[in-house]
């Protein structure tokens, strides 16, 4: 035997030994198998509880039956047991033991609030016979139905801002407080009770606009909120994707390529790898941290985002009912102006008409209504000669509201010219404006053309202030004016001269403003329904103006 052939046979002996070995080893390690008990449980191979009480078996199937001597039981005391049967009935001992109480039932009024409107309905009675002794006597409706006081249960009004006097001063400076036009509290006895409704009323939609404007704020918090988690969230993922991770490894790779091949010394050698090892874990520290803030951002805007919904319901609730309060503001306020308006002795009313959306622009006149009438002859009511800016017109205007009192006469002019700018105001926004028919630019188109573009500028952020100069001093190019045409609906190429850049800065300098012409196609009949309409949210600063406006609409009609 040779020595290969020596070798080969050891070998084999030492392998088999060996796998023979780790065999039996591993069969050793292998778990016992587990002694099973396999169950199998058919339907209802138990009985079933059922509901029971304790003296019957709950897993027998008797028939049912009441307790003996129990209010369910029909049968007499003495009836006697079945025979063959047992008695699993409990007893149930009644008669001369347990004796029937009455229980009364009351209808659930709470004592507390019985007593609130009793207070209430009394103070309500005693301002009533303050105002009209004969509504002392008896139970008295109120006007639109609020509150009817008589005997028993009575349902009153409570007001926002405790009891205020039946003569319409509410608190000093509220809004919607009625007073008198010579500073002292409204208080004449035929439209008292209309202005007390209308006082109530206008604070209400106050505090409803306050609520609706509050939760509009909420809603544009939580929905930025929820933005900038969502960018956040957004941003990190980018820099934790691994296509991102990847390309800037590749970046720090051939950057420690160029830097191996430069490099002349060990010295070099090792920092160029230090650097390339540095930039790696930076990497992948900002990996790691970006991965964990897009998780946090996105739990964060899920987060905000499960409060937008509730918050987008409140918002339009808030909204709705600040709209549905403003109407009933507007509509006692109307109330009031056409009390004031009406003769004592003449008992007819005025309609109200009702509340439609204005368009916006000053459409064509009618002549059934005061102001447009008044244009069309030429008249000169005296709220057109305040809108051309008559100065004179307004010193009669505030006598006749204010009176001899300073104070007052201070107050009620800053009221009128707060109402005048307002106007004005709509009317540029509106761009009810008059063009020169020789001006350069404005002289080729017709008015109504100079008024869409003017339009189509105010639009391009570009608008007029009213002092013959452009808002804010934002100047438009030759650009903006093409675009202004176009949108107009005019095609830009047939302007031949575009003005430069001072002609452009003086475009509106002879342009004034047709207010008047814009008030008669509006609010022709100076109704208050149309001027609230109109003027939108610049009526909210005019409470006080619209309290009496049923005395400011016949001055502001008369012919002077």
């Amino acid at each position: 035997m040779s020595v290969s052939e020596f070798s080969f046979l050891a070998f084999g002996l030492l392998l088999g030994v060996v796998t023979g070995v780790v065999l039996v080893a591993v069969l050793r390690a292998r778990p016992p198998a587990p002694r099973e008990v396999h169950l199998t449980v058919a339907h209802d191979a138990i009985p079933r509880r059922r509901g029971s009480t304790l003296a019957d078996d709950a897993f027998t199937r008797p028939n049912a039956e009441p307790a003996r001597g129990g209010p369910a039981d029909r049968r007499t005391e003495d009836s006697a047991i079945p025979p063959g049967s047992a008695d699993r009935r409990t007893t149930v001992r009644i008669g001369s033991t347990v004796q029937a109480v009455g229980i009364p039932i009351f209808s659930g009024e709470d004592p507390v609030l019985g007593a609130i409107h009793a207070s209430a309905a009394a103070a309500n009675l005693a301002a009533m016979a303050r105002a009209r002794p004969e509504a002392a006597a008896g139970g008295v409706a109120w006007d639109g139905g609020l509150a009817p006081i008589g005997g028993g249960a009575s349902t009153a009004v409570a007001l926002l801002d405790g009891p205020t006097d039946i003569g319409g001063a509410g608190r000093a400076g509220a809004p919607g407080t009625a007073t008198g036009v010579s500073g002292s509290p409204a208080g004449t006895e035929r439209c008292s009770e209309e202005r007390r409704l209308a006082d109530e009323r206008c604070q209400l939609a106050t505090r409803a606009r306050g609520q609706s404007d509050s939760a509009i704020v909420a809603l544009r918090l939580a929905q930025r909120e929820y933005d900038d988690h969502q960018t956040a969230a957004v941003d990190a993922a980018g820099r934790a994707d691994p296509r991102t991770v990847q390309a800037a490894k590749e970046t720090a790779q051939s950057g420690f390529r160029a830097a191996v091949s430069a490099a002349t010394t060990p010295e070099s050698h090792e920092a160029a790898a230090r650097d390339w090892l540095t930039e790696i874990n930076r990497i992948n520290t900002e990996a790691r941290d970006a991965t964990a803030k897009a998780t946090r951002e996105r739990d964060a805007a899920l987060a905000v985002g499960a409060t937008l919904k509730r918050l987008s319901l409140e918002t339009d609730a808030a909204r709705i009912g600040s709209e549905n309060a403003d109407a009933a503001c507007l509509a006692a306020r109307v109330t009031v102006a056409e009390c004031d308006e009406r003769i004592e002795d003449g008992p007819d009313a005025y309609p109200v008409p009702p509340l439609v959306p204005v368009s916006g622009t000053a459409g064509p006149l009618d002549e059934d209504e005061a102001l447009g009438l008044a244009l069309e002859t030429g008249g000169t009511p005296r709220i057109f000669r305040l809108l051309r800016g008559d100065r004179a017109a307004m010193t009669p205007l505030v006598a006749a509201l204010a009176g001899d009192d300073p104070e007052s006469r201070r107050h009620w002019q800053l009221l009128m010219t707060d109402l005048i700018d307002a106007i004005v105001a709509d009317a540029i926004e509106e761009t009810a404006l008059e063009f020169p028919d020789d001006h350069p630019f404005w002289g080729w188109f017709s008015r109504q053309q100079d008024r869409d573009i003017a339009r189509a500028l105010s639009s391009l952020g570009f608008r007029f202030d009213g002092l013959g100069g452009w808002t804010d001093g934002r100047l438009p190019s030759q650009r903006d004016l093409s675009l202004a045409l176009g949108y107009a609906g005019f095609d830009p190429m047939r302007m031949r001269h575009w003005p430069n850049e001072q002609a452009t800065s003086e475009l509106y300098r002879d342009v004034t403003v047709a207010a008047d012409e814009y008030l008669a196609g509006v609010a022709g009949d100076l109704t208050l329904h149309e001027m609230v309409t109109m003027l939108g949210r610049r009526a909210d600063s005019l409470a006080e103006v619209w309290n009496q406006w049923g005395k400011i609409r016949p001055l502001l009609l008369d012919e002077i």
